[in-house]
């Protein structure tokens, strides 16, 4: 008969049978996080909206509102991920006979999981509305054979200042259906490519415009250019808008992620009754 011995850790080297990560916990940090999140951006829209004045004068201009949503993105960030890691450390089971700074590297971990869930909820649930949205604008764009101001491209402006003609009381010349929507779709595909309009669509566009318009041709010619470059514009300020809101969202949850693992540290230590050593330390 052969006996088996069973080998016991020593209490100083062996780890205890509590799971090194509390999802419990992990689970209400983040959905406070989340939750809070949301109170707090229905605050600012609000907040936005009542900033924002049509009147000349009056308001904030653009560029300060740009940044003051950058900060305020921030802000939100490093509020609701300090309470969601702080919920996420403070509410963890507590481990013994664990090292002190094993200790602090879970809590740690905890509140970076607690962010990292909270962002995947958050984008759960904002991928339809964000794909909705997207998939809305992405029709409008290509939309342009229609000439009903309820379905409306976002090209279609720039055709009607195309197509606007200096004897409103006289009738246009040609077919305005068909050259209107032929010019949106050609609008649209130069565009939506990130190139500006061929040479030959340019002559021909100025021959349809000074045709719809009575122009003489070197002022369509002109009128063709100035349409042209504001679109252009236009579409470069768009792009810039979204690189800036990229560039805060990124800096938010990075920033995010940085205060939730500390409070979470914060709340681990006030779990354990350590957090006052740590501080006199």
């Amino acid at each position: 008969m052969i006996d088996t011995v069973v080998i016991q850790p020593s209490a100083e080297t062996g780890e205890p049978a509590v799971a090194g990560v509390s999802w419990a916990a992990v689970t209400a940090g983040a959905v406070a996080s989340c939750a809070l999140t949301l109170v707090v951006l229905a605050f600012g829209v609000g907040l936005g909206l009542s900033v924002v004045s049509p009147w000349g004068g009056a308001g904030v201009s653009a560029t300060t509102f740009k940044i003051g949503t950058g900060l305020y993105l921030v802000v939100v960030a490093m509020l609701s991920s300090s309470i969601g890691g702080y919920l996420a450390g403070r509410l963890r089971t507590r481990w013994i006979g664990v090292r002190g700074d094993e200790v602090y590297f879970r809590d740690t971990a905890h509140g970076f999981i607690a962010w990292a869930f909270a962002t995947v909820i958050g984008a759960a649930l904002l991928a339809t509305p964000a794909s909705s949205l997207i998939g809305g604008t992405a029709n409008g764009v290509t939309r342009g054979t229609t000439t009903t101001a309820s379905q409306a491209g976002p090209m279609d402006g720039y055709v009607d200042t195309l197509l606007r003609s200096n004897a409103p009381a006289a009738p246009n010349a040609g077919n305005a259906p068909d050259s209107r929507g032929e010019l949106v779709r050609l609008f649209t595909s130069s565009f939506r490519n990130g190139s500006d309009l061929k040479p030959a669509d340019r002559e021909y566009v100025s021959k349809v415009v000074a045709a719809r318009t009575g122009l003489s041709q070197t002022d369509a010619d002109k009128r063709v250019n100035d349409v042209v470059t504001q679109a252009k514009s236009d579409i470069d300020a768009a792009r810039k808008a979204a690189a800036q809101l990229a560039f805060w969202l990124t800096a938010s949850l990075l920033i995010g992620a940085f205060c939730a693992s500390l409070a979470a540290t914060e709340g681990g230590g006030l779990r354990d009754g350590t957090w006052s050593s740590k501080v006199r330390r």
